[in-house]
């Protein structure tokens, strides 16, 4: 299986996804540069977070039209897998491969902050291997990941099943409390109808390794792989 992580100007996480990969699946792993049109040899697409184009305008609004995205959307049209972290959420966004749209925390303030993830949809190629219901420790680091949509939306995702993770507490008990940025529904990650593009907030290429002291995301990168396999087997 051949991954590939994408490279905007303001890119901060690139080497954090690259490394999480390697470790976690072995798997060939290449930096993709935001002005490639061709995906050919890809198997999974990986968006980075960070600050690309420095966030101007709004949240991925510049990244959506970097030449690559072209290549994602038809990538992804094509039944390939693409991962949006963070900022990679926003973009995915941006570029309508996900419905709905980020606003400001509703504190006004940057969170740096382990939160726990209720896994709603186990039945996704970037959750296979996660139980039902289990709940994940996995940081997040941002100023815009208040998610919204409007109830029309909202109501399609959740009769799809596309709510992928719930901002939780340790239990998996989902409240108000539990929800650091003020998304609505507490979602913290959705997928698309298909399921083959997720988007989600929280890092778990930082939490991806026992030596930074939990590794509750590396189940994120062995389901991609063990879907892979499946599929081609």
């Amino acid at each position: 299986m051949k991954f590939g992580v994408v490279v905007f100007p303001g890119s901060n996480c690139d080497a954090d996804c690259f490394h999480a990969v390697q470790a976690a699946t072995n798997e060939p792993v290449e930096y993709i540069w935001h002005k490639t049109d061709n995906l050919e040899g890809f198997d999974c697409i990986i968006l980075p977070g960070g600050f690309s184009y420095g966030d101007y305008l709004r949240v991925g609004a510049i990244a959506r039209f970097s030449p690559v995205m072209d290549a994602v959307i038809n990538f992804a049209k094509g039944g390939g897998l693409v991962l949006g972290i963070c900022n990679g959420f926003q973009v995915l966004l941006e570029a309508g491969l996900l419905p709905g749209a980020m606003r400001r925390n509703d504190n006004l303030q940057f969170i740096c902050e382990d939160t726990f993830l209720k896994v709603e949809n186990n039945g996704t190629p970037f959750t296979a291997l996660c139980q039902e219901n289990q709940v994940l420790k996995v940081p997040v680091a941002h100023g815009d990941g208040n998610y919204y949509c409007g109830e029309e939306t909202l109501k399609e995702l959740q009769q799809n099943n596309q709510v992928v993770f719930r901002y939780s507490d340790s239990t998996g008990e989902v409240t108000p409390k539990t929800n650091p940025n003020g998304s609505i529904d507490s979602i913290a990650g959705i997928c698309n109808k298909e399921g083959n593009v997720l988007g989600m907030m929280p890092h778990p290429e930082r939490c991806a390794e026992e030596l930074l002291g939990n590794a509750d995301g590396e189940i994120m990168f062995k389901s991609i792989l063990a879907t892979w396999q499946r599929r081609v087997r």
